[in-house]
């Protein structure tokens, strides 16, 4: 194992490394392997969380790079543009409306004109984010709250969707990075209980359930009435051989809400396992 010798992080890390190696060689009893092996998880998830972190820390230093691009290529004295903030407001809220009402094409129509009525107004660009992935529109989504995240690099909102997005498209290892950073960050509920809901559903099509388990009772934890989140336990309890608890946890979760339908799939999923059915485990194809 390599690295900077004078980086503390990386020397206590090294020094662990070795300790487990040494204790593997040294061994072959069997507490001495369950010890090694108690180690060596906490090591991997030290490890991982501080990459999240650094990766989390060098986009921050590529918006820095950005910024300082743009301010060095302005003129002295940049053009003024107007901005119709009264009209704006107007297209956002008709954009939200036709979102509630799952009119996605037309809350993108609504958004457009409200971000040309005021160009670059966060709140409109976070609506026309959530409105494209709404509709399936992942890479303009993607595009639009990162446009946002550069102007507010701490709005957790934004940076939650791109997490999920990442989720999507399976690219599992910037989803962790983004969720973990809106936890880390702290300052938006919403964004904090979706973040620990998203991840364990990262941490389930990773077939890690134990951390999937520890991220989704969280959620549950920050929000009793996020029926999915009851759905989604239960799965990984009854993946990781748990009928019992998952079937406990199915039957919270169906009883939460009567018009919900994640409360409706956790009925169906106690009735597929009453009747011997399989339990995927991806959450598409659930």
């Amino acid at each position: 194992m390599s690295g900077l010798p004078d980086d503390p992080l990386l020397a206590e890390l090294g020094a662990e490394f070795r300790a487990i190696a040494a204790l593997l060689e040294e061994s072959a009893g069997q507490a001495s392997r369950a010890a090694a092996k108690r180690r060596i998880i906490t090591l991997f998830r030290r490890v991982d969380g501080s990459l999240a972190q650094l990766s989390g820390l060098k986009e921050d230093i590529r918006r820095l790079v950005e910024r300082y691009k743009q301010l060095e290529a302005e003129p002295a004295t940049a053009p003024q543009v107007h901005h119709d903030h009264l009209g704006a407001s107007t297209f956002m809220e008709k954009g939200w409306s036709l979102m509630s009402q799952g009119d996605h094409a037309g809350a993108i129509a609504a958004l457009g004109r409200a971000l040309e009525l005021s160009p670059g107004d966060p709140q409109a660009q976070s609506l026309l984010g959530w409105a494209e992935m709404q509709s399936g529109r992942l890479d303009d989504a993607l595009l639009t709250f990162s446009r946002v995240l550069v102007q507010e690099p701490s709005n957790a909102l934004a940076r939650v969707n791109v997490g999920y997005i990442c989720l999507k498209k399976r690219v599992f290892g910037e989803a962790i990075e983004h969720l973990s950073r809106v936890i880390q960050l702290g300052n938006d509920p919403k964004a904090t209980l979706y973040a620990n809901y998203y991840l364990g559903l990262v941490y389930l099509e990773r077939a890690m359930f134990s951390d999937a388990q520890s991220f989704l009772r969280q959620a549950i934890a920050l929000g009793p009435s996020l029926v999915e989140a009851y759905y989604d336990l239960g799965r990984v309890q009854w993946l990781s051989g748990q009928q019992a608890e998952a079937r406990a946890t199915w039957t919270r979760g169906a009883a939460a809400s009567r018009f919900s339908p994640w409360a409706k799939k956790c009925q169906e999923l106690l009735d597929r396992a009453a009747r011997g059915e399989e339990v995927l485990r991806s959450h598409s194809s659930s």
